[in-house]
């Protein structure tokens, strides 16, 4: 399994792990075309430079925003990632990182999740920097995030809210909710960010594995300390699977005969955002000859109390039944080529260290459909046929370096 292990010894922030993927190897410009095509978002360019710090070198990633932006709340962020053109899981995996903020912020402010309104995160260097962030592990095939010990620092931080303590309280919610181990650090700098907090407790598990390294990026912050202030990033394989204390997965499940249909699809909706790796929909027939619907959910044990959150406050069901999953997945990677009418993204199979399939992304081909009137069986018949060429490969790290 490919995994990225995060050393996080300066702290966390969005730029910072931005910084270490494309020191890792990242390509920033893909990354940034991706995203300039994928986000209704303007007035904003990402910016990557090397930087030598106390002998250390490594990446500064900045989005550097060209004019004002409005902060946005909880609805619109939520808006914005689902009508981006965005892939599946990218999307997905963005709106539970914004979820999961949503609601330390929520609990911090003693306000509904709804009425959140984010001022610093909100705004576009922010958006860019979570969705980016999410993208750029995806780019990297990484398969498993894992992250050591987090610094806690003291002294105080100015938001829009005025005069907060070190951790942030919402960074220091979203901490104490992961069980996030963290070490002391006698400085009084804000280390951790909110935005970092939230990647972190929402992609990645707080236990290491034994892993096999293959690479090393590091990803500076934007303040000077009297240690480099960065964020390490190893990518590797790993070598031993841990034992996992609870199931990696599960299938929840609840039964619906008294909810009006229409609400079913918001409720879909805030299952994924909460981390739901699928959701699916079964007609079935209750007591009384009721017809209802069955809401089953595939999620991470760890999202478990977020989709049972969801359960309780959007749907009329008193209870939840969880099933212990267990699968065998194949190894996929993310390579992209050029169609005529612009580049689609594609998802390799791999068995075996051999590409059996390579499967067009849906997203990539109906943007060309949107923006060309291109039918969109073409477009896909074209990039599959393209990506044909990858079909019985033997995926050897050069060739996924040349995607």
């Amino acid at each position: 399994m490919r995994v990225a292990v995060i050393d996080p010894f300066s702290g966390a922030s969005g730029d910072m792990l931005l910084g270490a993927q494309v020191d890792a190897g990242l390509a920033v410009d893909e990354l940034a075309t991706r995203l300039a095509t994928s986000l209704a978002l303007e007035g904003y360019r990402l910016v990557a430079e090397t930087v030598v710090r106390q002998g250390l070198r490594g990446t500064r990633v900045q989005v550097v925003v060209e004019r004002d932006q409005p902060s946005r709340d909880w609805a619109e962020i939520r808006r914005l990632l689902n009508e981006s053109a965005l892939p599946p899981r990218v999307e997905e995996r963005a709106l539970a990182v914004f979820q999961r903020l949503a609601e330390a912020e929520a609990r911090v402010h003693g306000v509904p999740v709804e009425r959140v309104h984010f001022h610093e995160v909100g705004a576009v260097d922010s958006i860019v920097d979570i969705v980016g962030v999410v993208w750029g592990f995806e780019l990297l095939g990484v398969e498993a995030i894992a992250c050591g010990p987090l610094p806690m620092s003291r002294g105080w931080v100015e938001t829009t809210h005025g005069r907060l303590p070190v951790p942030a309280p919402a960074t220091a919610a979203l901490l104490a909710e992961a069980a996030a181990p963290t070490v002391p650090v006698d400085i009084e700098a804000e280390l951790v960010t909110p935005t970092g907090a939230a990647l972190l407790v929402t992609l990645a598990h707080f236990q290491r594995p034994a892993f096999r390294p293959e690479r090393v990026g590091y990803g500076f912050g934007a303040r000077e300390l009297p240690w480099p202030n960065a964020l390490r990033l190893w990518i590797g394989e790993t070598t031993s699977v841990p034992p996992e204390p609870e199931p990696a997965e599960l299938l929840l499940q609840a039964n619906l005969d008294d909810m009006n249909p229409q609400f079913v699809e918001p409720l879909v909706e805030r299952l994924f955002a909460a981390g739901a790796l699928d959701v699916y929909l079964t007609p079935i027939v209750m007591k009384r000859s009721r017809p209802a619907v069955e809401v089953s959910v595939i999620c991470r044990a760890s999202d478990r109390p977020w989709i049972e959150q969801v359960f309780f406050e959007h749907s009329t069901t008193f209870g939840v039944r969880a099933i212990a999953l267990d699968r065998t997945k194949l190894e996929r990677r993310i390579v992209s080529v050029a169609t005529r009418w612009g580049e689609v993204a594609v998802k390799l199979k791999i068995h075996g260290g051999r590409v059996i399939d390579a499967v067009p992304e849906y997203r990539d081909c109906l943007a060309i459909h949107q923006a060309t009137g291109v039918p969109i069986r073409e477009v896909w018949d074209e990039a599959h046929r393209i990506a044909g060429a990858w079909i019985g490969r033997v995926l050897t790290d050069e060739a996924a370096e040349s995607r």
